[in-house]
């Protein structure tokens, strides 16, 4: 795609207001630092440690809060469940930071945003208990939404991903899995020792992706298994999510610092779960904004 390129309003579509349209900001509205969570109620949370409040906005899903934290400025968006949204809000979020809405063209000066993802996940190993944090330093996505687009190569861990599918004998009818690494400068100013570095799975849905049997039957029912014996580099796949990859690798093909840090609040090999996990993600919110 050139730089001079004008984008069609049919491909990047501006509502009247002049905010971009499923998440519905403006591009004065936009902050280079983000906190991203899947619960759209839990952006109220986010934003109550605010200082200051400067606008709260909210289309469907995508719920939005801007404004202040120890003299920083900060936003907090949701984006619902899985990476299909992840998609939407990092191209949208993108366009406001380096498309000219005027022109519709790429701007010559490009604006890098920092984005944190808080969210939930389930653990694959018996030493991440409920209550822990893990840091998706690998995110392993299920999805196959990178993969429509050039030059994912460059960002994807390509031998993590032919070892992967090897071990796990993945099935061809499925999307290819992609393997994307977390910011480093991120993931060393929020990580320290109460942050686990995992390699998180991030699934396409979350029953039968994630192993889960409800009434339909699971067409690999031994996946979770091979999965659970896989190592790379001498370390296992640590947790489930579903939007860790998708960021991570829309991030980089983008030129933006991504990561994701979740709680783990079910162990998926003990059969526990805790649904009482909010003081544990209120925790770990307060952790972020402390170090973002």
């Amino acid at each position: 795609m050139t730089e001079n390129r004008v984008i069609p309003p049919s491909e990047l579509i501006i509502n009247e207001d002049g905010s971009v349209f499923h998440i519905h900001l403006r591009p004065e509205q936009l902050r280079d630092n983000i906190i991203l969570v899947g619960d759209p109620g839990r952006v109220d949370m986010v934003a109550s440690y605010f200082d200051e409040i400067e606008y709260d906005v909210c289309s469907r899903e995508f719920h939005a809060i801007g404004g202040k934290y120890q003299g920083k400025d900060i936003m907090c968006i949701s984006h619902g469940i899985g990476p299909d949204n992840i998609e939407i809000v990092l191209t949208e979020l993108d366009a406001l930071a380096n498309v000219d809405f005027k022109t519709r063209q790429v701007k010559a000066e490009h604006r890098t945003l920092n984005m944190v993802r808080i969210g939930t996940s389930g653990s694959l190993v018996y030493d991440l208990k409920i209550g822990d944090f893990v840091i998706a330093e690998k995110g392993i996505g299920f999805d196959g939404i990178l993969n429509f687009y050039a030059d994912r190569d460059k960002v994807c861990d390509l031998r993590f991903e032919k070892e992967f599918c090897a071990h796990v004998d993945w099935d061809k009818t499925w999307a290819a899995p992609y393997v994307v690494d977390a910011d480093s400068e991120l993931v060393s100013r929020i990580g320290r020792d109460d942050m686990r570095r995992g390699y998180t799975i991030a699934a396409v849905g979350f029953y039968a992706p994630q192993g889960r049997m409800v009434r339909l039957k699971l067409k690999d029912p031994g996946l979770n298994a091979k999965i659970e014996t896989f190592l790379y580099d001498d370390r296992p796949v640590t947790n489930f999510e579903m939007e860790s990859a998708c960021l991570q690798g829309m991030a980089k093909l983008l030129g933006h610092k991504a990561m994701t840090v979740c709680c783990i609040i079910a162990q998926r090999r003990a059969e526990d779960a805790d649904t009482d996990y909010k003081p544990y993600v209120k925790k770990l919110v307060e952790t972020v904004l402390q170090r973002f």
